[in-house]
């Protein structure tokens, strides 16, 4: 079967289902990374993480997986919800979906309703901002370290803190209260990712009791303060990770861009960091990922002692991707590849492929319908993904044909007096191609556009919108985005 040929409709609808494991209800294990582009072994990268590649080894990993926008709020709540975040409204971080919509029905809330015991650990909704609340109805018991900020994750230990090795800090903006690099000699759970997965096995016990169980594992890493205990940095040469290429697109329209505040500081106060500082801000972001990658080595032997693996579906993705200077850009709210494309892999005891990737398109609002019929529950009504059943059976299948994601600009809108976007831009990744529209907000006129071939071997560092290789391709890529964004009349 072709790479590219998309299910059909009604086989798609055969194959909702699958049989659980020897009749039993399988337990589902949801790891949520922060800001993880896809730096992993099993994806080629120089990062080591020894544990997720296990989990790939098991598993599908798809390589061509897309967040619905580049920033933590509202790519998590479309995740969570299976809705786009224009079906939601919501492109901000600091609006909960429940304000805009109360009833929605969340992936471990219909789990919850189903029979299932829901357990978080860690930040999965964008809980910063609501300690009170969070989303209880969500759990069956109370969320852990689900709310906090990545400034206040400062290390935890008892007696003075060691020397910080991190050396070349004077002059990068503190991330809150902590060094936007810090690199202490200290045991994993000074940090939030430590506790975070410490909790995990501690309530595994009670949850293989109560069975079946969702768990949602929520890692603040690698996420900046690039802060990581010092063992994890040692993992590194920072001489032999991948060279910085820090243009930007040639023929690129301004709009594209953004001021990387989150890194870098308000516009009016940013000083560019030197080669030491942006070498150290690197480093210390692989060495976050394997720190991550460890937490999640420890949940996953302390299901093995336990005996839940055989019969738990497992999934990995990551919220959305990062920039770590390319395009002169820091962290995210883009629309290029490095912030639309995610890491995803999902481990499924029934599935009929391990250790297998593929290429098919994915978006995070599959995620939803995916574990809906993994899991043998019914479909929950107006979900906007489709199952990625098919792909799991066979990494030659596709169930799209294309993966759309959006960002308004400003990159924060709700940082602004107006709280409104003045444009948005809408991109479609097809298997050869990015288009990206940017319309204004008010109007949805087009006034600017991007594309760039993904055949190349440096695929967006040139907009090629002003001479198209393959006019009809770029019609096809217009018109899939048309069909999901449409055109004012």
């Amino acid at each position: 079967m072709k790479p590219d040929r998309i299910v059909p409709a009604i086989l798609l609808g055969a194959l909702m289902i699958l049989p659980r494991l020897d009749g039993a209800q399988p337990n589902v294990l949801l790891i949520t990374a922060d800001d993880l582009r896809p730096e992993l072994g099993c994806y080629g990268s120089v990062a080591k993480t020894p544990h997720l590649d296990a989990i790939a080894a098991r598993g599908t990993t798809f390589t061509r997986a897309y967040c619905q926008q580049a920033v933590c709020n509202p790519s998590r709540s479309s995740m969570l919800t299976g809705l786009r975040p224009g079906t939601l409204g919501l492109y901000v971080n600091g609006t909960h979906f429940r304000e805009l919509k109360p009833e929605v029905t969340t992936l471990p809330l219909w789990f919850k309703e189903h029979g299932y015991t829901t357990r978080c650990t860690g930040k999965l909704f964008h809980n910063w901002h609501t300690k009170e609340k969070g989303d209880p109805r969500s759990w069956s018991a109370p969320e852990f370290l689900h709310y906090a900020n990545h400034g206040d994750d400062t290390p935890q230990i008892s007696g003075p803190l060691p020397e910080n090795h991190a050396k070349h800090t004077e002059g990068l903006r503190k991330y809150g209260s902590v060094g936007m690099c810090e690199c202490y000699d200290v045991p994993d759970e000074a940090y939030f990712d430590g506790r975070v997965a410490a909790e995990a096995v501690r309530i595994l016990p009670e949850l293989k009791k109560n069975g079946p169980f969702f768990l949602a594992l929520g890692f603040w890493k690698p996420h900046a303060p690039f802060n990581a205990p010092k063992k994890y940095w040692d993992l590194y040469d920072r001489a032999q990770l991948p060279a910085l290429n820090p243009a930007w697109p040639a023929n690129a329209p301004k709009i594209a861009s953004h001021q990387s505040t989150e890194i870098l500081g308000p516009a009016d106060q940013q000083k560019q960091p030197n080669a030491e500082q942006i070498a150290e801000m690197r480093h210390g972001y692989f060495a976050g990922i394997s720190y991550m990658d460890a937490q999640i080595g420890k949940v996953i032997a302390a299901m093995k002692g336990q005996g839940l693996l055989e019969n738990t579906i497992i999934v990995f993705w990551g919220d959305h991707g990062y920039h770590l200077g390319e395009h002169g850009l820091w962290a995210k709210t883009s629309n290029f590849e490095l912030d639309a494309r995610v890491p995803l892999i999902i481990t499924a005891p029934q599935a009929g492929q391990q250790g297998v990737q593929t290429a098919a398109l994915v978006e995070m609002i599959d995620l939803f319908p995916t574990l809906n019929a993994l899991c043998g529950l019914p479909a929950t009504p107006g979900l906007e993904g489709r199952s990625l059943l098919p792909v799991l059976d066979n990494p030659a299948v596709t169930v799209k044909p294309a993966a759309f994601t959006q960002h308004p600009r400003p990159a924060y809108p709700d940082r602004t007096p107006t709280k409104q976007p003045t444009h948005m831009g809408y991109s479609v990744r097809t298997a050869k191609w990015r288009y990206t529209e940017w319309r204004h907000w008010q109007t949805g006129e087009i006034e600017s556009r991007e594309l760039y071939d993904h055949t190349s071997d440096q695929p967006e560092l040139e907009n090629v919108i002003g001479h198209p290789p393959d006019r009809v391709a770029l019609e096809e890529a217009e018109n899939l985005l048309h069909a999901q964004f449409p055109l004012p009349k």
